[in-house]
């Protein structure tokens, strides 16, 4: 871990304009965060249960599908993650109770 990066030694791909295995699968995680965003709002809005349930299975298999992926891409270093400090987590938590207050207040 260097410069408070969690991360795994980068497996190195191809560079140019041709497309290598990093790019094919960001590509996928990508358009597998959006259609989880989508499922999420279709299951809000469904107009029964059933169809309700139908985007639910949907929505969890994308949603594991998406984890592989991210996963696929954490052990080729190709997905870092950073290492909080607990003063950036405590402002953090500062803003988001603010926020969460101001909404309680304009109801």
């Amino acid at each position: 871990m260097a410069d408070g990066k969690i991360c795994n030694p980068k497996v190195e791909v191809p560079t140019g304009i041709t497309l290598n295995d990093k790019d094919y699968v960001t590509c996928l995680l990508t358009t597998l965060k959006e259609m989880s965003k989508n499922y999420c709002i279709a299951m809000s809005e469904a107009s029964n249960e059933e169809l309700y349930k139908n985007y639910e299975r949907a929505f969890l298999e994308i949603s594991n599908l998406q984890r592989t992926v991210y996963e696929v891409m954490f052990k080729n270093g190709w997905y870092s993650l950073e290492k909080a400090s607990s003063t950036k987590i405590n402002e953090k938590l500062n803003t988001l109770t603010k926020e969460y207050d101001n909404l309680e207040l304009s109801n």
